[in-house]
């Protein structure tokens, strides 16, 4: 797994196919082979998937673009 932090430009390195970044002010980016489950029960494979860090999305826990709108900052 690679955790990165676009504010900081630091990154931690442990091997897997998945990477995860913060993005300043934004959600957090996951990257790799991603298997979703929903509350449903349905299944889901995806190769990219944005998670709110604000609170406001609509569609949580997946980014709608909302932090834009209500001025999140992740300081």
């Amino acid at each position: 797994m690679s955790i990165k932090s676009e504010s900081e430009n630091k990154s931690e390195s442990v091997k897997t196919d998945t990477e995860i970044v913060i993005i300043k002010n934004g959600p957090l980016q996951i990257k790799g082979s991603l298997s979703i489950k929903h509350k449903d029960g349905k299944e889901e494979t995806q190769k990219e998937v944005y998670l709110c860090r604000c609170g406001q999305s609509e569609n949580k826990p997946f980014c709608d673009g909302t932090h834009k709108k209500c001025g999140f900052k992740d300081e």
